[in-house]
């Protein structure tokens, strides 16, 4: 057992402890008829089973180390010396393999990582350029969200004359969506020459992208009386009225100032519906950013999912080069990844902050 290892032991066997625990719990006819009661303790069962598998296994190989030690010890032929060694040390790597895994379970979870998201893109410094990298984001996310076989809904969005976005909010839905895309929140800054530049030179226009993880009624309890709602008319470009009657809605959120407006929807109800939603999930989010970022100060977390106003990538057009900041990873294929494939930054950011937290940990 490393060092390091030997620090985090008893966090393991705590974990170990409470796997056996539960287990008896579920098995009890008071707890089978608590049907909520039996969910949320067959639920807390099943996110430990993997780390109790991994520990009975590291048992059997630190058990199958002290037997080829103790064998060593003992006057033996040469051949069968060789082959005791061999084992040793085949058993020695895979110890040390399985130290690694059982460290990344013990990390804490982030209790939104298996959540759906609200995101939303918009177009800042730069204009029109700014609007169509807008856009094109929302292209580059909607690729990859059919990559992982995940659902886009577009619930708002506000387009410009030249085909792109002031704003664009979307609903993806899914497996752990939250988990992948969380990273994405920040600036994303581009530099190309845009279509309607004579000169040919290099433009720089950013867009920032907000990742929210879907807020329940179990989540965040808002008071109604904290909500003021307005409603008017719909407008269309240009400011045709495209309704006659009142169906948009404005919902403030009076203690955070967070306002929500919605019209794209049918019907003033399902603008309502939206909107609540979209205001659930900022002033959710509104309330853990403060948490993290007080966290994060003692922490000084390294990667983090950002603050809106961080520019975290820059994406040059034409290199062909996409560079995220944050973690000092360049790749040559801006291409490809416009088309969706980010798989390569994002396992790169989750394994960055993996290290971080492994840091912490062992230093803990």
């Amino acid at each position: 057992m490393s060092t390091d290892f030997e620090k985090i032991f008893d966090k393991l066997q705590a974990a170990v402890d409470r796997y056996d625990e539960l287990n008896e719990l579920i098995s009890d006819p008071e707890v089978i008829a608590d049907t909520p009661r039996f969910m949320k303790l067959s639920k807390e069962e099943g996110s430990l089973r993997d780390l109790v598998e991994a520990y009975n296994k590291y048992k059997k190989i630190t058990d199958a180390i002290e037997e080829d030690k103790a064998m060593l010890d003992e006057k033996m032929d040469d051949d069968m010396t060789a082959m005791v060694k061999d084992e040793l040390a085949d058993l020695t790597q895979q110890d040390e393999e399985i130290e690694e895994e059982i460290k990344i379970m013990l990390l804490p979870k982030d209790p939104n990582d298996d959540k759906n998201i609200i995101m939303e893109i918009h177009g800042a410094a730069g204009g029109d350029e700014g609007s169509l990298f807008a856009a094109d984001l929302f292209g580059m996310y909607s690729k990859y969200a059919e990559k992982q076989g995940w659902k886009i809904e577009v619930i708002d969005k506000n387009e410009t004359e030249v085909g792109g976005f002031k704003e664009i909010t979307l609903m993806i839905t899914g497996s752990k969506v939250y988990s992948k895309l969380k990273y994405e929140n920040g600036a994303h800054r581009v530099q190309r020459i845009p279509s309607t530049e004579s000169a040919g030179r290099i433009h720089t226009s950013t867009a920032t992208v907000g990742v929210m993880p879907e807020a329940e009624d179990v989540d965040i309890d808002i008071d109604p009386k904290d909500i003021r709602t307005d409603v008017y008319r719909s407008s269309g470009a240009g400011g045709q009225h495209i309704n006659k009657t009142s169906s948009a809605v404005r919902m403030t959120h009076l203690p955070t100032g967070i306002v929500v407006t919605m019209q794209d929807q049918r019907s003033q109800q399902q603008n309502r519906a939206k909107a609540m939603q979209i205001l659930r999930a900022r002033v959710y989010d509104y309330y853990q950013q403060k948490e993290t970022a007080a966290y994060d100060e003692q922490r000084k977390n390294a990667v983090g999912t950002g603050d809106r106003s961080e520019r975290i990538r820059t994406y040059n057009y034409p290199q062909n080069r996409v560079t995220d900041h944050r973690i000092g990873l360049t790749l040559n294929k801006l291409d490809k990844i416009m088309n969706g494939d980010l798989e390569e930054i994002i396992d790169a950011l989750i394994i960055s902050d993996q290290a971080h937290k492994l840091e912490q940990l062992n230093n803990g």
